[in-house]
């Protein structure tokens, strides 16, 4: 008998198992809100230099265009000013002569020494705002960006290390709060370095409850119920960009909708005390009697207490030594043969290339010249006939003509954006969105191609669940190493 056997003989699918996903899943509502908070938190507004003060004359007494040169759209350059104010363009005839001879363009102008102004619209109090992350600084607000994003890549192999060691529900609850604290800190950071600081732990806090919620979510589910559950938490995930969306849209200021999707961590931190430890990861660290205990909870839960009283530590251990072990483990055997070789590499490689365009379209929603509120609503929407789609396609054609397309539809969708100009909103915006849901499609068709073109053991592993499981369906950033080995 096989572990998963003994969970069918438990109830498989019983409400033991549909409770613990339902309670997997909700806080995964929040992820993309901390994925994508930044395209609000870090709206960058309209803004102009801050006039050079003038004598005997208060700011509101010196018309703009005296102090500020126009670009190319005749609106206030964001970082020049002129050094001495010019008054000759007050004058419409001078102002339009001196425009047609480039004097107006000719005259002296200088960094802004005295800061900003930001006009009232969308984006009224951000990072940008506050700690002036534009101009000679406006690569900082992308610096923050990625600095949290590898605290995700960290916290994947660190996490998956630790989950090994102390368990996947201790390093859940570990994680629940870590994320509620740094981000309720990060809500309170006085300077831009305490807020990097704050985020990149956010991001490890980040990539230890992805890990850890699908290892808990998957070794306790039967093999036949994985798909539907990861579908389930892919729209979670979905549905996660609304709850974004509609936060921000609600809480214009930056730290009130930081504190906002930070807070529910800790409600999730506590409830995640209940939560039962993986029974296969007790039996094979040596904790059987721990194992045996969650076991018979989880079958008195599904009405199948009597098979569960039949259960005990030495029907566990016989199970962890009827699952052949890796020779030199499951890393290894990714790379031992040419064939392997060659399916890891391209399976690599499009787990790349799909996560790379994903994030890179769904970070830069301002760039596409939208309300950026509205933007973040179709992005997410797009997702859900995308990943429908993409299961009748792979039903219809096959994974290769999937993945295919959908990669190729994305790229062509993409580079078509770089020949649409600024001009046209409407047209950018549709290319993106339907390179947006090409790339949720080709996530759907790279969690199939890495479960079936990796020999079950590698795909498997001990764990139980497939190789990358979590990762499209949760954001789609790349699995961490210690998803491959068994335990």
């Amino acid at each position: 008998m096989s572990f998963v056997e003994l969970l069918a003989r438990l109830g498989g699918m019983g409400r033991f198992q549909v409770t613990y996903v339902a309670a997997l899943a909700i806080p995964l509502l929040m992820l993309a809100s901390h994925n994508l908070l930044q395209n609000f938190t870090a709206g960058v507004p309209e803004h102009h230099c801050r006039p050079r003060p003038v004598a005997n004359a208060t700011p509101a007494d010196v018309p703009l265009v005296v102090s500020i040169p126009s670009d190319g759209h005749r609106r206030p350059q964001r970082c020049r000013r002129y050094v001495e104010p010019q008054w000759h363009l007050l004058d419409v005839n001078g102002s339009a002569s001196a425009v047609a001879n480039g004097t107006a363009t000719e005259a002296a102008t200088e960094p802004c020494h005295d800061g900003w102004t930001y006009l009232d619209g969308i984006f009224t109090d951000t990072i940008v705002t506050e700690w002036d992350l534009v101009c000679e600084s406006k690569k900082l607000r992308q610096v923050a960006q990625s600095i949290y994003m590898a605290g995700i890549l960290l916290g994947s192999g660190l996490f998956g290390v630790l989950s090994d060691k102390f368990g996947r529900r201790a390093l859940l609850t570990w994680c629940y709060l870590q994320l509620g604290a740094t981000g309720v800190g990060t809500a309170a950071a006085p300077s831009l370095l305490v807020y990097c600081l704050c985020r990149f732990l956010t991001g490890l806090a980040m990539a230890g409850v992805s890990l850890n919620s699908a290892s808990l979510c998957m070794e306790w589910i039967p093999t036949e119920a994985r798909a539907v559950v990861g579908t389930i938490n892919g729209y979670c995930y979905t549905l996660g960009q609304f709850v974004l969306a509609a936060a921000a849209f609600a809480l214009p200021r930056w730290r009130q909708l930081q504190l906002v999707v930070s807070l529910p961590f800790f409600v999730f931190f506590f409830y995640s005390w209940l939560y039962v430890e993986s029974a296969r990861w007790q039996v094979t660290s040596g904790r059987a009697d721990l194992a045996l205990r969650g076991l018979r909870k989880v079958a008195r839960v599904n009405g199948r207490k009597e098979e569960g009283d039949k259960l005990s530590e030495e029907v566990l251990r016989a199970l962890v030594r009827r699952e052949p072990p890796l020779p030199g483990g499951a890393v290894a055997a990714l790379v031992r043969t040419p064939g392997m070789r060659t399916v890891s590499c391209g399976v690599s490689f499009v787990w790349f290339s799909t996560s790379f365009a994903y994030y890179g379209l769904a970070m830069d929603l301002q760039g596409f010249g939208f309300n950026v509120y509205l933007s973040q609503l179709v992005f997410g929407a797009v997702d859900i006939p995308a990943k429908l789609l993409s299961v009748l396609v792979i039903s219809c054609f096959g994974r290769r003509v999937a993945q295919g397309g959908s990669l190729a539809l994305a790229g062509l969708c993409i580079l078509a954006n770089i020949f649409v100009p600024s001009e046209l909103p409407t047209l950018r915006m549709a290319f993106a969105v339907v390179g947006k849901g090409a790339l949720a499609a080709s996530f759907n068709c790279a969690y199939i191609f890495s479960g079936e073109l990796f020999p079950t053991v590698i795909s498997t592993g001990r764990r139980g669940w497939a190789w990358g499981a979590p990762w499209p369906a949760w954001g789609g950033w790349w699995p961490p190493w210690s998803a491959w080995r068994p335990t």
